[in-house]
């Protein structure tokens, strides 16, 4: 198992050591006893191995074998297991940009690898756009707390985050923007809240990735002119979940148009599941906008209907309208592959693992780190064929994980050979 962590990081990002190597260590370089690498490493693999908790560290991580091995995946020597307060310690100091920054490199060698290219719609990466819980307390955490209130009195403080997610049809969801919603600080007359921190993150994506072709996807909240104009503006593609509530008027110019043009209707039927897809084009008429489509979908199977409705600026016909529908229901991914994984599969997304408002935002980027090299292992080919070779299902790769780690060494004839030799790693689809 251990050997399937290497190659994957060797074959996706060969120069992730000289990554960790470039990173500012705001520690003083005379009294520190582990390298970045090996903190980076750690914490990585406190969610990686799905731990729970951050004093895990100290007892599941605690084996001779084990310091071995983190010798090997960082290349930096060390006598024994960094404390989990050692990494506490660094990540109260260190700048989050540094971790945003890693993740961006890691974006980026996948995307220039091409390894992201056949999930593309019409040539645009999907980027799923949502809010989330991440921390709630019962009293008051810090000056950049939000609050909820109901008749005057204070329910609960929270942190939620904005997340930019690369979302593949393969199921795999790929972190590559943050956003903190959080006050400035206690004075606030109003709060943060999530369409501002939309425009932030918008801003730094579009700084991240300049040229990347991007189509985002987006639930109701969006469906405004300012985050329309935004996406023109940045020359990007949206899908938008349409509701009739979101933009009235503009809804009710949707169902005007469809019944002017009968012709925009297609039929599929496929295995027990019947679509049927409607289409108005130039809803969403401005001067300085570029027009607007509607897309809607019906879907039957037995008993069940289902309807999706969709704001988009992709032009739709006969020839593209399954493919943009089915690009415009991948936004769910980012909830269910996404949040609903690091809270409830073990990445703990929503346990405060430090007090430390710095801590806990690097914390958070070290998670996502870790879901994106676990989830290129869980749908690498490498894995697939282990687990039906040896252990049955993905539920145990983090278990056996931990235990290949903690309990034998990498053989350094087949590190070397992994080096010397071309192998490759393919992507499993659904």
């Amino acid at each position: 198992m251990k050997l399937i962590l290497y190659k994957t990081v060797q074959h996706f990002f060969p120069e992730y050591r000289q990554w960790l190597k470039s990173m500012n260590d705001p520690r003083n370089k005379n009294m520190i006893t582990y390298e970045l690498p090996v903190m980076i490493w750690i914490g990585t693999l406190l969610f990686m191995l799905k731990l729970g908790a951050r004093r895990q560290i100290n007892y599941e991580l605690n084996s001779h074998e084990m310091v071995n091995n983190v010798r090997v995946l960082s290349k930096e020597e060390i006598e024994r297991i960094p404390y989990d307060g050692t990494l506490a310690y660094l990540l109260k100091r260190m700048d989050p940009q540094e971790l945003c920054s890693l993740r961006k490199k890691m974006i980026n060698r996948l995307i220039r690898k091409k390894c992201l290219n056949k999930y593309r719609l019409k040539g645009y990466y999907l980027v799923a756009i949502d809010g989330s819980g991440h921390l709630t307390f019962k009293e008051k955490h810090c000056d950049h707390c939000l609050k909820v209130e109901k008749d005057g009195k204070v329910l609960y403080y929270h942190h939620p985050i904005l997340e930019a997610k690369l979302v593949l049809s393969n199921g795999i969801v790929l972190s590559i923007g943050t956003e903190f919603i959080e006050n400035s600080s206690s004075k606030v007359a109003v709060q943060d809240c999530e369409l501002k921190a939309f425009h932030r993150l918008a801003e730094r994506l579009k700084k991240d990735f300049p040229q990347l072709k991007i189509c985002l996807l987006l639930d109701g909240l969006y469906a405004n002119k300012p985050v329309i104009d935004l996406c023109n503006k940045y020359n990007w593609k949206y899908i938008i979940t349409f509701k009739e509530g979101s933009m009235p008027e503009v809804y009710k110019e949707y169902e005007s148009i469809r019944k002017l043009h009968p012709e925009n209707y297609l039929e599929y039927d496929s295995k027990g599941i019947k679509q049927e897809y409607y289409w108005a084009p130039d809803v969403l008429q401005y001067k300085e906008t570029a027009n607007a489509n509607v897309l809607e979908c019906i879907e039957c199977e037995d008993s069940e209907r289902k309807r999706f409705v969709w704001l988009t600026n992709f032009d739709i016909s006969k020839d593209n309208v399954k493919e943009i529908g089915g690009g415009g229901r991948l936004r769910w991914k980012i909830e269910n592959e996404g949040f609903n994984t690091q809270k409830n599969g073990g990445y703990d997304l929503e346990h405060a693992y430090s007090e430390n408002i710095v801590a806990l935002k690097n914390f958070y980027l070290l998670l996502q780190i870790a879901h994106i090299i676990g989830q290129l292992m869980e749908k690498g080919s490498l894995l697939v064929a282990e687990i039906k070779k040896s252990f049955g299902s993905i539920r145990n790769f983090a278990k056996r994980l931990l235990e290949s780690l903690r309990t034998s060494v990498f053989d350094t004839t087949e590190i070397q050979t992994i080096h010397t030799s071309k192998f490759q790693i393919r992507l499993r689809d659904p």
